[in-house]
């Protein structure tokens, strides 16, 4: 075992919750195994009890208590990004100033690790740094088949910034998606609370109106293929993992591409199209650090414009449902 060691919190590292940081520093501790030790007092931050949750900051101290020799394995810096694999990432990037950058985020690029994904942007971001003295930091998430805008912070001042400005919700985000079916009304609201549940096939989200954590999502159909597909702008209220997806599937309209929550209804039966997640950040509009407001929007990735040229979509008619909803 080792001993009890005292670990500061790096400035690029502010506002991640504690529990990713042991997961990075201490990725062989398991979660179960991390509750243990926060819930008896053995893991502190800045000498005072914590939880999983608990946002740090840049500076506080973290007591690590005695660690069994396989969970305290030290871990290895991030892999050098080849040439190739930096011009393309930069190549992405949507807007860039002093203190914040946009990126288009593609299809199948997970934004941090976890089990089985060896390649993820959080590992990239050097790559990412162009001029600034520090390394960009995530304030935000976009699953791994989700495309869009993503927003990445260049300093700590505006990662704390930021991230202040996602969690009061002060941030407007439109997502493009291509559901199975017409929604019915064509436009609305789903107030659905969500839970994490486990399955054999891993983490699910599913509607839980007893003991699931609110949920809404304001959507409206944009354009529709007679009552085979349609094109629907989602607004997202509050930030569930995955909710956009679920809320879709819960009334009977899952997103095309979408498997795991819309199994064999999510696809239009003879139509020839991408077998891939039909859901994209289109616009986000979130304050800026210094003053004012960054408004991005990103274009559709390849396998959704193919989608739209099939059902005749037109991306050129999106003004007046975002003007309606903001």
């Amino acid at each position: 075992m080792t001993g009890v060691q005292t670990r500061t919190v790096a400035p690029d590292e502010a506002d991640i919750r504690l529990d990713r940081w042991f997961k990075r520093h201490f990725p062989q501790l398991n979660h179960v195994q991390l509750e243990k030790l926060l819930r008896t007092g053995q893991v502190r931050v800045d000498g005072g009890r914590a939880k999983a949750s608990t946002r740090l900051a840049g500076g506080q101290s973290i007591r690590v208590p005695p660690l069994q020799a396989d969970a305290a394995q030290p871990v290895k810096g991030p892999r050098p990004v080849s040439p190739r694999e930096a011009e393309t990432l930069r190549a992405l990037v949507l807007h860039r100033d002093p203190d914040v950058l946009v990126i288009d985020k593609p299809y199948g690029l997970a934004v941090q690790g976890g089990t089985g994904t060896s390649k993820h942007l959080d590992a990239m971001l050097d790559a990412l740094r162009f001029d600034a003295p520090e390394r960009p930091r995530l304030v935000h998430r976009l699953d791994k088949d989700t495309s869009g805008v993503l927003v990445l912070a260049r300093n700590a001042f505006a990662a704390q910034r930021l991230a202040d400005a996602f969690r009061s919700r002060d941030t407007l985000k439109v997502y493009w998606a291509v559901v199975a079916g017409v929604p019915k009304p064509h436009r609305g609201r789903i107030d659905l609370p969500l839970a994490k549940t486990a399955s054999p096939r891993g983490e699910r989200v599913a509607a839980d109106r007893e003991e699931g954590q609110t949920a809404f999502t304001d959507y409206t159909v944009v354009e529709h293929a007679h009552r085979s597909a349609a094109w629907v702008a989602l607004w997202p209220r509050t930030g569930r993992t995955h909710q956009l997806r679920v809320h879709m599937a819960a009334i009977g309209t899952p997103i095309l591409g979408d498997g795991k929550y819309g199994a064999d209804k999510a696809r239009v039966e003879g139509a020839d199209l991408p077998d891939r997640l039909h859901l994209h950040a289109r616009r986000i509009v979130v304050p800026h650090p210094r003053g004012g407001r960054v408004d991005v929007t990103a274009p559709l990735p390849p396998h959704m414009r193919r989608t739209w040229d099939w059902f005749g979509f037109s991306p050129d008619t999106d003004g007046n449902p975002f003007e309606e909803i903001m």
